[in-house]
């Protein structure tokens, strides 16, 4: 079964849910209302003639200037034993920034939907644990939009200080030195002799 007729399977099974189907460099896409997404994944997972059952990749992607909707969330799917790979798109808009989570699905969606949550600022409906997980938890806004500041926000982070401080007086410790000579630094006999 080709990719082409993956996508297919997916059109003619959810089709009010698919916008359009997109192929690139040999690869198929679907992209898709948010609406579905958990089922959808729960069926290409399931199936046992597709069975994808790696999540390779999830990730947001921010369309600023895009007029109908500014996010999506990109699942990079793979199926182990049929050696197949297929890319997702879920469409999210704006001011409705959520979508289900997928976690119930691939476990290992936890991570993934937390990075794209903390840098993004897209929310993922029944996550375990939706919480910040690269930045501080009392970081303002989410750095991978594409409005966000260019200073990065740090200025109004109220650890940025602190932070700073602490890097200043860690460099005057000289961590790699010891791999220079390391019996001298430890107190070992050099046995190589």
């Amino acid at each position: 079964m080709g990719l082409l007729e993956i996508a297919t399977l997916i059109q003619d099974r959810y089709p009010d849910q698919v916008i359009e189907v997109v192929t690139c460099r040999e690869q198929a896409g679907v992209i898709l209302h948010k609406e579905k997404i958990l089922e959808i994944c729960r069926w290409l997972h399931d199936d046992p003639v597709l069975q994808f059952n790696h999540l390779a990749d999830l990730c947001g992607v921010d369309y600023l200037h895009k007029k109908d909707v500014r996010f999506e969330v990109v699942y990079n799917l793979y199926s182990i034993p049929t050696k197949r790979r297929i890319r997702l798109r879920a469409q999210v808009p704006e001011d409705d920034c959520w979508i289900d989570s997928v976690t119930p699905v691939w476990i290992g969606a936890n991570w993934h939907e937390r990075e794209c949550y903390d840098l993004f600022g897209i929310k993922f409906k029944g996550h375990p644990d939706m919480r910040r997980i690269l930045l501080p938890e009392d970081w303002e806004g989410h750095p991978l939009r594409k409005d966000y500041p260019l200073d990065g926000g740090r200025r109004n982070w109220r650890g940025y200080d602190e932070v700073k401080e602490k890097a200043r007086r860690l460099r005057e410790y000289d961590f790699y030195g010891m791999y220079e000579d390391p019996t001298k630094k430890i107190g070992l006999k050099d046995v190589s002799k």
